[in-house]
């Protein structure tokens, strides 16, 4: 018997696709849980209506992450923190400030789990930091630390 997945089943298959099992398998387990309906044409038309729709939000999503990450290259990020007299920082420069100064930046919303390592700057200068933006989409951008005292 052929049915639809409504839901991962482990050893058999993930949601949306087609699989073919044997019909007690079917009645007695995937029905009675809603793991699966019966592959019927109209399911199998609904099913790939989904799929597109699905696709066409994944790319809309890279395409708006690409834009995002260009954008990013063009801005300079530069961070006012206070600091001693060698550099070194009264406390750390974390993600959450370096995500939260790119908003003030851009106007965007810009998630701290974006960065693909942890942030944790202690000294004044300049620093690439990788970010890995929803749907795949790597890259650097430029960070610069200036020290307060300095920006008379």
């Amino acid at each position: 018997m052929k049915v639809i997945l409504l839901e991962d089943v482990a050893k058999l298959g993930k949601k949306g696709e087609i699989k073919e099992v044997s019909d007690g398998y079917a009645r007695n387990y995937l029905f009675p849980k809603k793991l699966a309906v019966e592959a019927k044409s109209g399911y199998i038309k609904q099913i790939e209506s989904v799929k597109k729709n699905e696709e066409k939000k994944k790319e809309a999503i890279k395409n708006k992450s690409e834009e995002l990450l260009e954008k990013l290259k063009k801005v300079k990020i530069d961070i006012k923190v206070k600091a001693g007299e060698k550099g070194k920082l009264f406390g750390a420069v974390t993600s959450q400030d370096v995500a939260k100064r790119i908003e003030e930046l851009i106007g965007e919303n810009f998630d701290k789990t974006w960065f693909e390592e942890k942030v944790n700057i202690k000294e004044v200068g300049s620093y690439k930091i990788k970010v890995k933006l929803p749907q795949g989409v790597k890259g650097e951008i430029k960070v610069e630390l200036i020290p307060e005292n300095n920006l008379n």
